[in-house]
């Protein structure tokens, strides 16, 4: 049973939407050194959307720039290629982030809300460590739960299983294994590969709930790990998974974090998500949105 259901995971994962052209060809281009602020432009000014989303986010009062500008190409120079590249993620997946999630109790925009949390967390945490922005880092935030939306309704069959095993003191992402053959952040790694990025953002995805067991220590899925159980714990997206996630003590040791820094971690994400997930809300490719 477990195998059969597994198999249905996969297919579903075989239809789900690649990743729209302008955002390849983008992200593309942002990850090639010798690209100009002028080549970006002319990939992305018939983009209706995430034109909109550069120069809203230029002239924002979440970077504080004191002057306005009206062309994306200088929104580009402003933003910068860590900034627009983020910028770029989060428009093409917004639509299919803010739809409901059966099975794991998240209403329209809940999933979206809590990834943008994240994403503000691991930010905050590379502040306070002072380590330099990563758009990699950020892009792993905000996509590491992608796999829930392939699992919801395979959680929502397995559901009375999985809570039973949870009650036991079974992890979520564990239970969800056991009874369906495969867990959210393993099938979401597989929805990255799919979308041909890179391995290191795969490689966070897939072990955001488990960070000891991903092999070599590495301070970008400590930090996507630490920002997802905080994001919880402040009740942003724990649907029907509750707030029985704790932070790896290893992978706070391994930062050197101290309570205080979580504090204000927290406090500073609660701050940040509302103006930033207000920022971004169109969809790349209109006329493909995911439906």
């Amino acid at each position: 049973m477990i195998t059969v259901t597994r198999q249905k995971v996969m297919a579903k994962l075989d239809s789900f939407p690649a990743m729209p052209g302008t955002a390849t060809r983008v992200m593309r281009l942002l990850s090639d050194p010798d690209s100009s602020a002028t080549a970006i432009e002319q990939s992305v000014r018939y983009d209706p959307g995430l034109t909109a989303n550069i120069l809203k986010f230029a002239n924002s009062a979440y970077l504080g720039f004191p002057q306005k500008i009206g062309s994306v190409r200088q929104g580009i120079v402003r933003l910068g290629w860590k900034r627009v590249y983020q910028l770029v993620v989060a428009s093409c997946v917004n639509g299919l982030m803010s739809k409901p999630v059966p099975g794991y109790d998240l209403p329209p925009g809940e999933l979206w809300r809590h990834c943008i949390a994240v994403s503000v967390a691991t930010e905050q945490l590379m502040r306070r460590l002072k380590l330099p922005a990563s758009e990699e880092t950020f892009t792993a935030a905000l996509l590491h739960d992608v796999g829930k939306l392939i699992m919801g309704s395979f959680v929502e069959e397995g559901f009375k299983r999985i809570e039973v095993l949870s009650a036991q003191g079974t992890s979520f992402e564990a239970a969800e294994r056991e009874v369906i053959g495969i867990d959210h952040a393993e099938i979401g790694a597989q929805v990255l590969e799919k979308w041909l990025l890179p391995e290191g953002l795969v490689g966070v995805v897939r072990w955001h709930h488990e960070p000891d067991r991903a092999g070599e220590p590495n301070p970008k899925l400590d930090m996507v790990h630490i920002a997802d159980v905080l994001c919880l714990m402040l009740g942003m997206g724990t649907g029907r998974e509750g707030l029985g996630y704790k932070p790896s003590e290893s992978a706070i040791t391994r930062l050197g974090l101290k309570t205080a820094d979580l504090e204000a971690v927290a406090s500073s994400t609660l701050q940040g998500v509302q103006e930033l997930s207000e920022l971004i809300e169109s969809p790349l490719d209109s006329t493909k949105r995911v439906t």
